[in-house]
């Protein structure tokens, strides 16, 4: 798989997520962006929801997935930063698949009171998706570190993985905050920042390894 080729599937895949994100919320009445998570447009009773999952996050899932297996190719040679960039094809590609397979129930419950099998399976895989991803995103960091051409990046993938961490820690901590909807967006966006900036790096790039 060629350069260009990882860079637009990379590009598209923070496209149609965000822009499913954008539409979700849009499509319900009174919804909060600062005290509702992304899930709640695509909970299991969501008008949209099927729809949204469908066309939007399952595919945009599928394309970060790509991304992350392939990414890595195109940079120098490092166990970490392969560990990285296949940690986020696996906890934020097959992450993003699941979550929307197993949507949350009706308001996604976050009192968690007789949770159905989906949710249950939904949580688990989103907490498991904001404990990696942004562990992979720093190990990618230190991988770069190593290499002179790769310190710019280096500096911002540990700038956004330490940053996404820490409000993975606010997130959790503080599950019933009247902020919660937007903790979780800086995460999600934290995290897409990371996946365009290593695209565009992959643009330029020469070659790839065997």
């Amino acid at each position: 798989m060629n350069n260009k080729l990882v860079f637009y599937i990379g590009l598209i895949g923070v496209v149609v997520f965000a822009s499913t994100c954008i539409i979700g919320g849009l499509l319900i009445e009174n919804y909060s962006i600062t005290s509702q998570y992304i899930s709640e447009t695509f909970a299991i009773d969501a008008e949209y929801g099927m729809q949204l999952r469908i066309f939007g996050h399952i595919p945009s899932g599928l394309l970060f997935a790509l991304y992350g297996f392939f990414a890595y190719n195109f940079f120098a040679s490092s166990k970490l930063i392969k560990m990285g960039f296949i940690g986020l094809g696996i906890f934020y590609g097959i992450g993003t698949i699941v979550v929307a397979i197993f949507p949350c129930d009706s308001g996604c419950n976050s009192e968690f009171i007789n949770p159905s099998i989906s949710q249950v399976i939904h949580n688990l895989m989103a907490l498991l998706v904001y404990i990696f991803v942004p562990l992979s995103i720093i190990a990618t960091g230190i991988g770069l570190r190593k290499f002179e051409q790769f310190k710019s990046l280096s500096s911002i993938a540990l700038a956004l993985g330490i940053l996404s961490a820490a409000f993975v820690y606010i997130l959790i901590t503080n599950p019933n905050s009247e902020f919660k909807g937007l903790y979780q967006r800086v995460i999600e966006s934290l995290i897409l920042i990371w996946i365009l900036v290593s695209a565009f790096k992959i643009r330029t790039s020469k070659f790839a390894k065997n």
